[in-house]
Formats: structure tokens, sequence, C-alpha cells
């Protein structure tokens, strides 16, 4: 039985190490919103998302008061739009995407996501328009998330969809390029994406969830890296064992936003998600925890493994403090939003071939990564296709949310503000995958995925 008492113990890393709740997520169905015209589809998603989150920002603020705990975002997330629009008789999606984002600013929320379709065994044509409809989307929209769904250990890799993300993504940074293109900064490509994933910009309500839901994302890096100052020297057994008192503390108050959210809303409590998510605020990063460990710098030799104890020691410690575990579940890796990893990338230390190492052991993926504004829509398609082969043979979970820069080169720097933070242009292989992108077709799905 969790009561405030689990929670006193943690007053002093909420005032000193960043411990905060991440966000707190409602899920929204819209399957009953479908409608052959687009813009009384667009009412209807407008007019459901409002009633049903209406509370939900002023009930995660009436618990920040009462209980003492930062719970730094409020977010919505929704059903698939392309199917929700496949019934409209619309080429273009763009209505859709507006409306969302105009629930989000009446509910008051930080962002909302759904703006999806998932791919990744082949396109339906509504599937076609949502993705064609990505990049203006994104441009007209403030608080608006989109994602796509490439690849699975069940389906393989479906390569058509890689390389037409790999041109929307161009198309994205080019329409958004006066803010640096902040676009691509809330687009992710997934392979094996999770229906129940509360952190954006990748948050979906999946078709398997309940009409409504209540999913809580925590965080908590600045506590995990102070505990792990009390164990200098010590051998990996005492770090391990350190990590997870401290995961099964964090998680624990997690679980009760959860409970006191859903009672307060009258919405199923669905999952909490462990992931150690960063900020760019000094003291709250994941780069630190793993220098903590005892490497000079985050990328060098002795990265991986430190990230793959942590990320395990994470999930042994959360799963015991939390009913019902979810989402990525692991330690997240964006590289602008760590200020670890900021200063890892600008020393020259950390560099895209160790990020996509580091994914294979961690959530989610190649993360807010800048990369010069000239790279090739092909690369960028290459570089998805290698983390969503790392997903599909592992089984796991991999994304890619890369930023190309318009007008940046090596050396430059993108200021996005926020939790969204810096990100220091990072280089790619000069090399083409032009031919190899250009192939098309799927790339079948591993052995591994014949466990039946």
């Amino acid at each position: 039985m969790i009561n405030r008492s689990d929670i006193l113990s943690t007053i002093d890393m909420i005032d000193n190490q960043h411990l905060d709740i991440r966000t707190v997520t409602m899920g929204i169905s819209l399957a009953d919103c479908a409608d052959p015209d687009i813009h009384r589809c667009a009412e209807k998603i407008y007019d459901k998302i409002t009633k049903k989150a209406e509370n939900l920002v002023k009930t995660g603020c009436e618990i920040e008061r009462e209980f003492g705990i930062p719970i730094v975002n409020k977010r919505i997330s929704v059903t698939p739009v392309s199917l929700v629009a496949a019934a409209c008789e619309s080429e273009d999606y763009t209505p859709l995407a507006k409306a969302l984002d105009r629930a989000a600013k009446t509910c008051g929320v930080n962002f909302i996501g759904g703006f999806s379709a998932l791919v990744q065994k082949g396109f339906t044509e509504s599937d076609r328009r949502l993705i064609a409809s990505i990049p203006a989307a994104l441009a007209e929209t403030d608080f608006l998330c989109a994602s796509v769904n490439v690849a699975s250990t069940r389906a393989g890799i479906h390569m058509d969809a890689v390389r037409l993300m790999g041109d929307i993504i161009k198309q994205t940074a080019e329409l958004t390029k006066d803010s640096g293109g902040m676009g691509c900064a809330k687009l992710v490509v997934f392979a094996n994406a999770v229906e129940d994933n509360p952190f954006m910009a990748g948050a979906f309500h999946g078709v398997g969830e309940p009409e409504c839901v209540i999913n809580v994302g925590v965080s908590g890096p600045g506590v995990v890296c102070h505990a792990l100052q009390s164990c200098k020297g010590k051998p990996f057994d005492v770090v391990a064992e350190t990590v997870k008192k401290t995961a099964f503390k964090i998680t624990r108050m997690g679980q009760l936003v959860a409970q006191e959210a859903s009672k307060r809303l009258n919405v199923p409590f669905g999952i909490v998600d462990l992931s150690l998510a960063p900020t760019p605020a000094v003291g709250d990063s994941v780069a630190r925890i793993l220098e903590e460990m005892g490497l000079e710098v985050c990328g060098t030799h002795g990265t991986t493994a430190a990230l793959a104890l942590l990320n395990d020691a994470v999930k042994k410690g959360g799963v015991m403090a939390s009913n019902h575990v979810g989402g990525l579940s692991g330690a997240f890796i964006p590289v602008s939003e760590d200020e670890g990893m900021i200063a890892a990338a600008k020393s020259g230390a950390l560099h895209l071939d160790k990020l996509e190492a580091m994914t294979c052991v961690c959530s989610v993926g190649l993360d807010m990564i800048a990369i010069p504004g000239d790279t090739p829509a092909s690369t960028i398609a290459a570089i998805i296709a290698d983390e969503a082969a790392i997903g599909v043979t592992n089984n796991k979970t991999t994304a890619v949310r890369v930023i190309p820069a318009p007008g940046k080169q090596l050396g430059d720097e993108i200021e996005f503000g926020g939790l969204l933070g810096s990100a220091p242009v990072m280089p790619v292989h000069p090399f083409s995958s032009e031919a190899f992108i250009a192939r098309g077709g799927r790339i079948p799905a591993p052995l591994n995925s014949l466990k039946n």
C-alpha cells in the first residue's frame, strides 16, 4: 500500500537532485471520431479530446501542490491518426493536425502525440496520406508530435517506408528552417513502437488500450548520480544494487502520482514508464551517471557496458515498485536534452557510431541529434535502417529522431530551448548509402521472430 510516508524520504531528491515526474500522459481513443468529411472528423477529434482532458492539467497541478512533487509535463496521446482518418475523403490530413494542436492548447498541455502511422509491413492509402502530411502538419502546429513505425521483429524492416521517411525528415527540416529544423524534433521513426509510451515525441494511444488511460513517466538521473557518489571505487555489484534501490524509490513516487491522477480523473491507471529522462540542467544527466562509474568522459571505451548496467538495474529496481510497468522503461540518451551528452559531443568523445552501439542496451535510440543540413535523405534513411536493425534483431524498441539542421555545418549549434536543449551538429559518414536505400522492399524478419 502506497501512502504519503513513502514520499517523505524523497524531499532532498526533489529539492537538490532534480527528481521529478517527467510526464502525466492521458491516452485517448479516437476510434469513434472517424468521418468521411475531414472537417467533421476534425471537430469530433477536438470535442472528444477537450472533454476527456479538460481537467488533466488542473489535476496535475493539484497533485504537485499537495504532494510537493514536480510534474514537468502534462501530455495527451491519441489513436494513430492514420487509422482514425482512413474513412476521410481527403488527400491532406493537415486539418486533423490543426485540430489536435488546437485541442492541446485548449487543454493547456505541453504536447499531444499520435499524428502517427504504423507501416512496418506495408502502407494503406491512409498511411501514405498521413506521412505525406507530416512536414506541413509539424510546420503549421506548435504542440503536435508525429511518429511512424517502420519495422518490427515480427514483420522485418519496411525499407520503402525507411526511404520515404528520409525524404519526409528533409522536407520537415526545410519547412521549419526558421527555427533550426524544429519540426524534426517532434518526429520519431520507430522499430517495435509500443502502445503505452507516455514520452514524446513518440507517444500514441494503441488500439489495444482502453477508451482512456493515464500513463506516467518518471525521471531522476540526478538522484541516481548522487547515490553513486557513495560507492566510489566499489565493485559493480555494489553499483548495481545502489541503482536498483534508488530506482525503487523513484518509481514508488511515480506509482503514487499515477494512482492519484487516475482516481481524481476517474480514468484507469495504465503504466509507469521507468525511463531515466535527462534534461539540459546541470546535475540531471545520464552521461554524468556513466562518468560517475569511472569513465573519464561519456563515449570512451566502457560506455556501452556502463549503460547496460544502468539500464538493467533501473528496470530491476523499478519493476518491484509498481503494479504495472510499461512504455519504454530504460535510460534515454537524447544528445540535446542531456548536459553531459552535449559536453561529450562537443569534446569529440561521443559520435554517431558510439551512440548507435549504446542504443543496443538502452531506451530508445538515436535521439535529438543534429546533423549537417546538407546530409542526403538517403543517408538519413540508412541511419534509420541501422537503428531499426538493432531493434528488430534484439526484439526491442529503437527509434531515430535526427535534425538535419538547415544551413548548419560541423561546429555549429542549434538552440531549441526548454527540455529540448541545444544540439551540437555532429558528423555523419561522408560515403553514400544511396544504392542501398534505393533497393526498397522489405528486409525479412529475423529467425528469432518465430517464437510460437
